[in-house]
């Protein structure tokens, strides 16, 4: 084993996590299926945005510590193979393993004792159990002392992992006696501190941190539904429930989506002891997109949006990202063209954006904050999208990125309420 460490899967999750690695100088060994990934990453360009990313890549490929292959069965040289695989949901609420079993099935052949299986994505409650199993029943391995399986959730924050990575705790689940100890003796070296749990404890505590969150986000995207059909100002409501009350808390509402949250909850909900719950809080905010529609048509003139221009503004599914995966921007976009409207989108930071700020949004009838970019919380944003619309453009902020407190209006009445000396505004 002439590898401390190899990652199987160099996309959002393994590939800033093999850098922290490299970093650290461990041999580290990044591995994915996709050819042109390695090729993009081994000329010393990151596929995707991270903070941080692009100065860790240019310091550990001049310091030799890190490798790239498309060839999974290059893993078996590490000491620790770490898992960052797709793990999706079919659409009938069952989990697919699919990817996990692929590699594992690659790897068989030349797994050899002393080896640490780390499984890194999210998981559905018993997987590292299978894995185990999976191994023991096919090389014969007794896990937990001749080859070690352990489950270590990410939990970082999209577009802060090298802000993260060394602070937040680090779960380690591991099955059999050895495997946490393993896990741990890898982990150690990134800084965080380790918190020894079982596997079914480590992929509970995973699912549920994003359930927590999903759910907590569905309250605020409830309460401006209902407002709306109670002619309430959400940002008022909410006011009045957090203001100098110490059992508030209630979040602002927003497009609540992403990889993690909206899919992790099927995680639980295969299995549900208590079914139907989570899926009513997935279906709240599965409906902000036609919320936010329904709201543009009862506003314009005709209640229609046929042949409306909309401009989208926001791709990514939240502020300060490039990651696009499971945006509910794209689903408000399908529903507008259904509704016959012209759609156009911009994202500052989208590599699906092909139109400026000025393309999209000159002459909407309407325009939608999909996103929160912390660029666009500036009201100098908003008197550049009322110059640019249409006379009489609505606008729609569910975020309230331009501190309006009103989730629908008329873009030039919000700006002229809050006139600013004339500036113009630092966006792409």
């Amino acid at each position: 084993m002439d590898l401390d460490v190899a990652v199987v899967g160099i996309g959002r999750v393994g590939l800033p996590l093999a850098l922290a690695f490299a970093d650290r100088g461990l041999r580290t060994l990044g591995v994915d299926k996709d050819a042109d990934r390695v090729a993009t990453v081994a000329d010393g360009r990151m596929p995707f945005f991270e903070p941080g990313a692009e100065e860790v890549l240019d310091r550990v490929r001049e310091q030799g510590t890190l490798e790239l292959t498309s060839d999974v069965t290059q893993a078996a040289r590490a000491r620790h193979i770490v898992l960052t695989l797709g793990t999706p949901s079919f659409s009938h609420i069952e989990i697919d393993v699919s990817q996990i079993r692929s590699v594992l099935d690659d790897l068989l052949p030349h797994l050899r004792d002393g080896q640490c299986v780390v499984l890194r994505s999210t998981i559905a409650p018993g997987t590292t159990e299978f894995v185990a199993g999976y191994l023991e029943m096919h090389r014969g391995f007794t896990v937990g002392k001749d080859l070690f399986v352990a489950h270590v959730p990410e939990r970082i924050a999209a577009s802060r992992f090298f802000d993260e990575i060394s602070t937040l705790p680090c779960i380690v689940g591991g099955f059999g006696s050895g495997s946490g100890d393993a896990a741990a003796e890898l982990f150690t070296a990134l800084g965080a501190p380790i918190v020894q749990t079982t596997p079914i404890e480590a992929e509970l505590a995973k699912i549920w941190t994003n359930i927590l969150r999903y759910t907590l986000f569905a309250l605020p995207n409830r309460l401006m539904m209902e407002c709306e059909q109670y002619g309430a100002n959400v940002f008022e409501v909410i006011d009045l429930i957090n203001r100098d009350y110490p059992r508030g808390g209630m979040k602002l509402p927003g497009m609540t989506a992403g990889t993690c949250l909206r899919k992790d909850f099927t995680f639980s909900e295969e299995r549900s002891p208590a079914p139907g719950m989570l899926l009513a809080v997935s279906r709240v905010n599965e409906s902000v997109p036609l919320f936010l529609v329904d709201g543009l048509k009862r506003r314009l003139a005709g209640e229609t949006l046929r042949a409306k221009k909309v401009a989208v503004l926001g791709l990514a599914f939240k502020s300060d990202t490039d990651d696009e995966r499971d945006s509910l921007s794209f689903k408000l976009m399908r529903l507008l063209e259904r509704e016959l409207a012209l759609v156009a989108a911009h994202d500052p930071l989208s590599p699906s954006s092909s139109l400026t700020l000025e393309e999209a949004v000159g002459g909407a009838d309407a325009v939608v904050l999909a996103t929160n970019h912390s660029g666009w919380q500036d009201r100098a944003v908003l008197e550049r999208i009322a110059a640019l619309a249409a006379p009489g453009a609505v606008i729609a902020d569910p975020w309230d990125c331009f501190d309006q407190r009103a989730v629908f209006g008329v873009a030039r009445e919000l700006a002229d309420a809050t006139a600013t000396p004339a500036a113009a505004p630092t966006v792409a």
